[in-house]
């Protein structure tokens, strides 16, 4: 059997530790290994979105061209080798030999074309990277070429990038999909098959090891080298409830649970054959999105109002208040990062609901309803976000709190309806990310600002 073990992601205001487990033992063959995601799993296109449950269902599935070690280094995956040109205008990928679906056709390059032309369609750092490209070219079946128009420094970053989106690699005929719609084949040539039949939204996903994997040769490091599967089948046990979570790994009925509520830190630490591990150094940091598009957060000066009234500190203290679990940082760029900077301007971190109260007046807010979303099934988020609409509700802004569940509200948070006419919008929606792929203009795509449609929701 399975040791018991626990995986936890902690997400905050500023920056917050993220916890996690490796099983005590290893698996033997045949087992099963149950494990509870941080969220339900209703959407399964990872272009589509880039909630990290669909992220994470799409990393058991599908396989990349690239990824990163435990270093951030970008080592091929699916790629054999690569060479590029002198003038830095043509890359050339030949595929590993063997790669083939789960469906039992082999992996192709136009494959590989139709599923980047349709990753950076959606992608803030795929746009970027399109937009140098002048062409694709298939040289043979496990060949294929980029070429161009001008050298690019992004293109293995890119490529390797390890979260939402990710450039997953699919067959070019559900490819073929719009990317404004979601996929409804399930295939890829990754670790394990999706078991579509036994797929139950809101209560079970399973997935059975793929036999016919082979895995690089090299030691796992990260999400790069040999991707060993030492369990049959895989199912992700759906429980929404954090009690139910709690009670369900101290009695041993699921191995891993990956987002414990803060407050059951100590008793899990105290709890016999349950572990806790740090997965992310670097933390998560936690994000309030704004809905640019509509009234009255077109207005900048009403966004830097309400930024005003949040103060970090207050909810690290507050949300998390597990001491070592967080630390405070104002930057937007994570600190100790390449690009952090605590001079921010107007924004201190600290709250100060006297000024936000002046600037909102100042800014000719108009009492409208702020539709604030905040997802019920994920008690970190929706703790936070209750005190979110409390801070805004002081400095005087008309907050309607709507509550959904996470799968609902990543569903929602799609629409450029106007909340004012169209019961669908939204003006604010709150989650996590991981700091270190805040760290970078391009992989920050709560940051990213092109002006081609391609930006994050709202």
């Amino acid at each position: 059997m399975l040791r018991r073990s626990l995986i936890g992601a902690l997400s905050a205001v500023g920056l917050a530790a993220a916890l996690t487990a490796s099983p005590a033992v290893h698996a033997q063959t045949g087992n099963t290994l149950k494990f509870v995601p941080h969220a339900n799993l209703t959407v399964l296109d990872p272009t589509w979105t880039t909630a990290y449950v669909t992220r994470n269902h799409a990393y058991m599935i599908y396989d990349t061209l690239f990824a990163v070690n435990q270093k951030g280094e970008i080592k091929p995956q699916m790629v054999d080798k690569y060479t590029t040109s002198k003038d830095g205008k043509a890359w050339t990928f030949t595929l590993r030999d063997g790669l083939e679906f789960h469906d039992g056709k082999p992996v192709t390059s136009e494959d590989v074309i139709a599923s980047i032309k349709r990753w950076t369609a959606r992608d803030a750092m795929g746009g970027v990277l399109a937009k140098f490209i002048d062409n694709y070219e298939a040289v043979d079946a496990r060949t294929f070429k980029l070429n161009l128009k001008e050298p690019c420094g992004i293109v293995l970053d890119a490529l390797g990038k390890p979260s939402s989106n990710v450039p997953f690699i699919m067959p070019a005929r559900i490819a073929a999909t719009s990317p404004m719609e979601q996929i409804k084949e399930h295939i890829g040539s990754g670790p394990f098959v999706f078991k579509a039949d036994e797929f139950k939204p809101g209560e079970r996903v399973v997935y059975l090891k793929n036999a016919k994997y082979k895995p690089r040769s090299e030691p796992i490091d990260g999400l790069s080298g040999g991707k060993v599967v030492h369990v049959d089948r895989v199912e992700w046990v759906i429980i929404r409830d954090t009690q139910t979570q709690f009670n369900a790994i101290k009695a041993g009925e699921v191995d891993w649970v990956e987002q414990p509520a803060f407050d059951q830190i100590s008793s899990l630490k105290a709890t016999p054959d349950v572990r806790i591990d740090d997965f992310a150094v670097a933390g998560l940091a936690f994000i309030m999105r704004f809905n640019h598009l509509h009234k009255p957060f077109d207005n900048p000066k009403i966004r830097q109002a309400a930024m005003v009234a949040m103060g970090q500190e207050a909810y690290l203290k507050t949300q998390v208040g597990v001491p070592g679990l967080y630390r405070y940082c104002p930057s937007i760029y994570p600190c100790g990062t390449l690009y952090s900077s605590e001079k921010t301007s107007y924004f201190t971190g600290m709250a100060n609901p006297q000024k936000a109260q002046q600037m909102l007046k100042e800014a000719g807010y108009d009492g409208r309803p702020i539709v604030l979303m905040t997802p019920t099934d994920l008690p970190i988020l929706h703790n936070m976000t209750v005190y979110t609409a409390d801070l805004l509700r002081q400095i005087g802004v008309n907050v309607d709190l709507q509550a959904t569940d996470w799968a609902t509200l990543v569903q929602r948070r799609i629409t450029k309806d106007d909340p004012q006419t169209n019961k669908g919008g939204w003006h604010i929606f709150q989650t996590t990310w991981p700091s270190a792929l805040q760290s970078h203009p391009f992989l920050n795509i709560s940051a990213a600002t092109p002006c081609d449609g391609k930006n994050w929701f709202g």
